[in-house]
């Protein structure tokens, strides 16, 4: 019974996958005839001055002493900045009265730092022009001890 009652839809996927066995096989004995040796000095590559790799060896008569001393490991120092001024000066441009918040627009930086009620020292209204200190809160800057510009 065998292969009689096969469909013909079985035969030209059995055919396909035996062509493809033997492209496979093909390949593989075409890449090992044309397989070249290499040696270990076809596989070394080196890096010129500039840093780019390249094939030929450096010259040793441009060879160059570096002292220990002026080699860096790291990031350079940082030299210490002024510190800002604690003390901000801004601008009310959102206050919503009955939820409690709002936002100060920095008269320096132009950016909006949150404002909750908890931390107004006195009243304030949309356009007001206030003083405040900024804190790192849950989401961002916060704005605390804020009070009218007099």
């Amino acid at each position: 019974m065998g292969r009689s009652q096969e469909s013909f839809n079985k035969k030209e996927v059995r055919n396909r996958k035996e062509k493809k066995r033997k492209d496979k096989e093909k390949k593989r004995l075409a890449n090992k005839d044309n397989e070249k040796k290499s040696s270990l000095d076809d596989m070394i590559a080196y890096v010129d001055e500039n840093g780019n790799i390249t094939s030929t060896p450096p010259d040793p008569e441009k060879k160059t002493q570096v002292k220990l001393e002026d080699i860096t490991i790291g990031t350079a120092k940082r030299e210490v900045e002024d510190e800002p001024d604690p003390i901000r000066k801004g601008t009310v441009s959102y206050y919503n009265d009955s939820k409690g918040y709002g936002f100060i627009r920095d008269a320096e930086t132009k950016e909006s730092v949150f404002v909750h009620v908890n931390n107004v020292e006195e009243d304030i209204t949309e356009g007001n022009s206030v003083i405040f200190e900024v804190e790192m809160g849950h989401k961002g800057p916060t704005a605390i001890r804020v009070k009218l510009n007099k």
